[in-house]
């Protein structure tokens, strides 16, 4: 008995059994696949796309007002759309991956579509007839089809990287192995470490050559290093661990809710463990879940009728739910009263990307006598906060709190989360704070050409000091979300 208890636990250490599998459809030996390993190859094109996504966004609306002169309303307007088709187009790769692609698959592909934008972009910056207009006088919109459709396929290009690329990342380590289980809190930490480098070097050195060099040469670099990346993440294909595509997410949640609709005047049975659940050695593409008491009206979907043929039941899961199936739409359901509540942090997302940018042209942004800050590198101070934060927390926080919670996390994900949400409203707070004073200023001292009651930005100078406690209050919100 010892003996094979003994075997189990030398297999164990030598394989990964959680359902992944390597590059040749075979399970994966721990000791050469997975871990940071491979999570440094996923790491190095999440910096690769956050550096173009930051670069590219801070500032954009800087680009449609100077240079394709759009008026400020439009300006905002343009980016928010962009913004918001950003934001949703996950919803699609997440899908896609999920029930076709892969998520392995889901990233190559979706670089490859962002690279294309890029090549796009610096077309349109270079070839002398996609170039823009040098004057708001001219009718010739070639550049603005071009450079719409470029930046469009960047958003699709980051919907198949959000979903994708980080819950690959995830798969690169074992919850079933306590040392990899350990592993992978640091890896969430470490990826959001990389993301700021990327961020800050988008918002810092992207900028400055598009404001002192040429956008042209911007988008060049851009492309190069996702090029580069995209290289990179091929070359770690050996050393990933793969999960195959299981079908759609949405079609056994809504088969819970049929079952469970049908069942509605069946009885609970006395013991959970008569709920139906497919055998442990029957799966080996997902992990089985434990029922769970909350949401008791969805367990009627896991029971098995005594009326009818169990046979015919466990065919059709239109008539008969696994547990498991049933927990899964449990855990949708609680991220619901989650999703509704970080609505204000997104709120707080979107001011920096058009009015917070635009509010930068207007600081004193001088930091010695002959260099100023681009307006959208203000950015550049959250990243900072963010990459010190990162490594204070999980060097320093995380252990402390570990020792006085008992918590492997240090603090649960929902008190993460409560935190933040409290710092995103007081973010809020004080930037009404620093705009209330900005529009006094200007109300006092209104300039030629510009209407005071029409909320547009004036070129009125305002110490940059009071936009610094928004910045800072920005990045302590962003490192706990």
């Amino acid at each position: 008995m010892d003996k094979i208890k003994r075997r189990e636990e030398i297999d164990e250490q030598k394989w990964v059994n959680d359902s992944s599998l390597d590059h040749k459809g075979r399970v994966p030996l721990r000791g050469s696949t997975g871990v940071w390993k491979a999570s440094l190859f996923i790491i190095v094109i999440e910096f690769s796309e956050r550096l173009s996504y930051f670069g590219l966004a801070t500032s954009l609306i800087i680009y449609l007002t100077k240079v394709i002169h759009q008026d400020l309303k439009t300006a905002a307007k343009s980016v928010n759309y962009w913004s918001g088709v950003t934001t949703l187009m996950p919803l699609l790769g997440g899908f896609l991956a999920d029930a076709f692609l892969g998520r392995f698959s889901t990233v190559l592909a979706s670089s490859i579509v962002y690279l294309l934008g890029l090549i796009l972009l610096t077309m349109s910056r270079v070839i002398p007839s996609l170039k823009p207009c040098d004057t708001d006088l001219c009718h010739e919109h070639v550049h603005e089809v071009i450079f719409f459709l470029a930046i469009y396929l960047i958003s699709i290009g980051t919907g198949g990287h959000k979903p994708s690329l980080e819950s690959f990342g995830a798969d690169q380590f074992d919850d079933d192995y306590p040392e990899e289980r350990k592993k992978k809190m640091s890896f969430f930490n470490w990826w959001n470490f990389g993301l700021c480098c990327g961020l800050l070097l988008g918002v810092t050195l992207i900028v400055y050559v598009q404001d002192r060099v040429s956008w042209a040469m911007a988008d060049l670099i851009l492309t190069l290093v996702m090029a580069s990346s995209i290289i990179i993440f091929v070359a770690g294909r050996p050393f990933y661990r793969y999960r195959k595509a299981t079908g759609s997410p949405l079609t056994p949640m809504l088969q819970v809710f049929v079952a469970a609709i049908r069942k509605k005047n069946l009885l609970f049975p006395a013991n959970p463990s008569h709920l139906y659940e497919i055998p442990k050695s029957d799966t080996s593409q997902r992990r089985l879940l434990c029922h769970t008491e909350k949401l008791k009206f969805l367990d009627k979907a896991a029971i098995v009728d005594g009326t009818q043929d169990s046979v015919v039941q466990q065919q059709n899961p239109w008539r008969l739910a696994t547990v498991t199936n049933v927990e899964e739409l449990k855990l949708v359901i609680n991220m619901i009263p989650i999703w509704l509540t970080t609505i204000p942090f997104g709120i707080c997302v979107a001011q920096t990307t058009t009015f917070f940018i635009k509010q930068g042209v207007t600081l004193d942004r001088k930091i010695v006598h002959n260099f100023e800050i681009p307006p959208a590198s203000i950015f550049a101070l959250a990243a900072i906060g963010m990459i010190i934060s990162i490594t204070i927390y999980d060097k320093i926080l995380v252990p402390v709190l570990r020792r006085a919670t008992g918590n492997e996390r240090g603090i649960s994900i929902l008190q993460r989360i409560g935190f933040g949400m409290i710092f995103s409203v007081s973010t809020m707070i004080v930037a009404a704070l620093v705009e209330r004073k900005r529009l006094n200023l200007v109300h006092k001292n209104p300039l030629e050409g510009f209407e005071y009651n029409e909320c547009v930005l004036a070129s009125t100078t305002i110490p940059y000091n009071w936009n610094r406690r928004w910045i800072y209050l920005s990045w302590i919100t962003r490192i706990l979300l």
